[in-house]
């Protein structure tokens, strides 16, 4: 197989942040409507571009809200378990201009855990195709 190298303008900026989130403000995660404003905000804060928001709320003993904005830039994505206290944060963004980090940091303070992990995975395609 060759190798082929990418133009400039083929190139994809590729910055994924992503982490699990431990004893959580249930006020804020519990929250359908709280949760959607902290997402829209954090995407804002970010400098993405906001396309579309969907959420929606699970019942029962194990319940939750997932909250997803489809950003022009890629997405941001929260999934929260009221009986657990725990949320997964996932931002991923191909805009050179926009910062994960920032949106990432904001939904953590919104949240306010006791702790979390969080992973950063470089997703560009910079270098050559094998």
């Amino acid at each position: 197989m060759g190798v082929m190298a990418l133009e400039d303008k083929d190139r994809v900026v590729g910055k994924h942040v992503y982490g699990n989130l431990y004893e959580i403000d249930i006020d804020i995660g519990g929250s359908e409507e709280k949760l959607k404003s902290v997402i829209i905000e954090a995407a804002k804060l970010a400098n993405m571009t906001l396309y579309e928001v969907k959420s929606w709320s699970f019942g029962g003993k194990k319940g939750g809200v997932s909250v997803i904005a489809l950003v022009l830039e890629s997405h941001i994505a929260v999934h929260t378990w009221i009986e657990y206290k725990y949320a997964t944060v996932d931002v991923y963004t191909c805009g050179e201009q926009s910062d994960p980090w920032k949106a990432f940091d904001y939904i953590v303070k919104a949240l306010k855990p006791k702790y979390y992990t969080v992973n950063y995975a470089d997703r560009s395609s910079f270098g050559a195709i094998h």
